[in-house]
This record gives structure tokens, C-alpha cells and sequence, in this order.
């Protein structure tokens, strides 16, 4: 069913130092002088017009990936949308929006990020301005594709991105409505970090012959970052073992990962007892507080959130300099 490229297929290496603006540009930008293993392997294929399914985790270098794909594909005289990002959350919809126009900026490249809980005032007049990027979540982008204020004719490639968190939080359907309202020959691209049977009976849906890119598990650490990992034998436990982290560690800012909401409010309360400067970031929380949140962490506080806001760290990853899971 499958085309399968593992990591011992020819590579795509793409020099950093080549003088074309648009590598220039993911050069500056991302600081790294060379591609991860999933640009590597993936930005030929999906820039050839192939369906393209990649099997990659936060962190990798994803997001550049399709983002340089996607530049590479546009008519920018063309003032209509040429291609559709579908994300789980409004934040990672926001933080690809500002990939892309980062990375497109001398191309004078249109991207709006179409998200729920924002005015859809404003989402309509900057969609009959023209955008050839449109990022959204799924449930705002049918919305405007129904009110044909989204118009589709000229959406030549569909990215889904965490396309298993997707499904998780119950998008199936709206992801297939919008699917509907596309040109029969768009070009599709799926992200995910697993790849469960719906994930599977929806590619058969929506894709042709397509490219499947796996990534080998000791290639998904970007090179730079250090990890290291501390076994804390009982959960009581590792509230002091963070505290002794701080203690020993020189950590200007940090992100700590929970694993549920309810961790993220109590462990929020702890270090705050314990006098840290913390704020808290997770899914229940109203749009305009996230972004609170957000300007404040910019400006120097420490913050928790919870695991499905991994996210942001396209965007935090020059200013944090240490990121805990507890």
C-alpha cells in the first residue's frame, strides 16, 4: 500500500551555506547549519508533488520542513490560498503561521492563522484580503470554507500536522469535511508522531501512492541539546528532586511538562509556596490568558504547562535554557 523510506535511502542534503534567499533564511532563523534527519528525507518528496506521510515527533525539525516545502510551491502572484496547515491547538496553528512568514518574509508571502476563540470579523476580512497560506484548526477553517469566505479552488497541497492528536481530540470529521471542499488532486501531507489504524484508514481516504518516511528513534535528538535523565523511584518524590534541580542548575528560564491538568494547577501552587516565579499554561484556559501567559514568560517568568502545549517551543526554544518533564 505503501512506498516505505527508511533512513537508509538516499538523502536530500540541502547546504545551509548555498546562496539561495530561501535556505538563507531557515539558516538564520534556525540556527542549525545543517538539516535534521526528517529534512533530509522529506522536503524532496513533498516538494515533487508527492503524498507524503512522515512519521515525526515535536522537535525534529517538522515544521520547517513542510514550511520550506510549502514556499517552495507558491505563486505568490497568485493572491488566492494555495495551501491549507489543519493543527490540533491554536497555538501550534499560530507558531506555524509565524514559521512560514518568517521563512517567506522576502517573498512577501500572505499566511493567516484562522483559529477559534479570535474575531471572526477579522478572520474574514484578512481571508477576502487574499492569503496563500491559510493555518488553522479544523473546526475555524470549516467554518470559513462554508461561509465561502475560505475559498479552495486554487488549494493545491493539504498539511495535517500532529495528525494523531487530531484524531484524539475528536477532529475526524471536520478534517473530513474540509477534505471534501478541496480540489481532487491536492497534494496531501500527514505529520504524526504515531501511526494508529485511523490514522491509516484515513491516509487510504485521502492519499495517493504515498511516501512513507520513518525516522530512526536516535536520530529524532537535535543536535545541541543535551538530555538527561533522573529516576525518581516514588511521585512524592520528584517535587524535591525539582527543587534540588534548581538548586544545583543556573536556569534563567524554564519550561516543565506535566502529564495532566490537574498536575499543572497543584505543581503550579508548590513552587509558588516555595517562592518561584511561575505561571501555569494548559487547555482549559481562555485564549486571551494563554496569550497573557505567553507575553509574560517572554519578559522573565518561569512558566508550567501541560504535555499537549510541547508545541511552543518552536517559538521559546532561543529563550529557554531548560526544559523538565515530571
Amino acid at each position: 500500500m505503501y512506498k516505505k523510506i527508511h533512513t537508509e535511502i538516499p538523502i536530500f542534503d540541502v547546504d545551509f551555506r548555498c546562496p539561495t534567499k530561501l535556505i538563507s533564511h531557515f539558516h538564520i532563523f534556525s540556527g542549525f547549519e545543517k538539516p535534521s534527519a526528517i529534512q533530509q528525507r522529506s522536503i524532496l518528496p513533498i516538494v515533487k508533488g508527492r503524498d507524503v506521510i512522515a512519521q515525526a515527533q515535536s522537535g525534529t525539525g517538522k515544521t520547517a520542513t513542510f514550511s520550506i516545502s510549502i514556499l517552495q510551491s507558491l505563486d505568490t502572484t497568485l493572491r488566492e490560498t494555495q495551501v491549507l496547515v489543519l493543527s490540533p491547538t491554536r497555538e501550534l496553528a499560530t507558531q506555524i503561521q509565524k514559521v512560514i512568514l518568517a521563512l517567506g518574509d522576502f517573498m512577501n508571502v500572505q499566511c493567516h492563522a484562522c483559529i477559534g476563540g479570535t474575531n471572526l470579523g477579522e478572520d474574514i476580512r484578512k481571508l477576502d484580503y487574499g492569503q496563500h497560506v491559510v493555518s488553522g484548526t479544523p473546526g475555524r477553517v470549516f467554518d470559513m470554507i462554508r461561509r465561502r469566505v475560505l475559498r479552495t479552488r486554487s488549494i493545491k497541497m493539504l498539511v495535517l500536522d500532529e495528525a494523531d492528536e487530531m484524531l484524539n481530540k475528536g477532529f475526524k470529521e471536520q478534517i473530513y469535511d474540509v477534505y471534501r471542499y478541496l480540489p481532487p488532486a491536492t497534494q496531501v501531507v500527514l505529520i504524526s508522531a504515531t501511526l494508529p489504524h485511523e490514522i491509516l484508514e484515513m491516509t487510504s481516504k485521502f492519499m495517493t501512492d504515498p511516501i512513507r518516511i520513518l525516522v530512526k528513534r536516535d536520530e529524532l535528538t537535535l543536535e545541541g541539546i543535551k538530555q538527561f535523565f533522573v529516576a525518581v523511584e516514588r511521585e512524592e518524590w520528584k517535587f524535591d528532586t525539582l527543587c534540588d534541580l534548581y538548586d544545583t542548575l543556573t536556569i534563567t528560564q524554564a519550561v516543565i511538562f506535566c502529564n495532566t491538568k490537574r498536575k499543572v494547577d497543584w505543581l503550579t501552587q508548590k513552587m509558588q509556596e516555595a517562592n518561584f516565579t511561575v505561571s501555569s499554561m494548559h487547555g482549559d484556559m481562555p485564549q486571551k490568558e494563554r496569550d497573557n501567559i505567553m507575553k509574560e514568560f517572554r519578559s522573565g517568568q518561569r512558566y508550567i504547562h501541560h504535555t499537549s502545549f510541547f508545541y511552543l517551543i518552536i517559538d521559546l526554544v532561543k529563550v529557554v535554557s531548560l526544559k523538565l518533564n515530571v
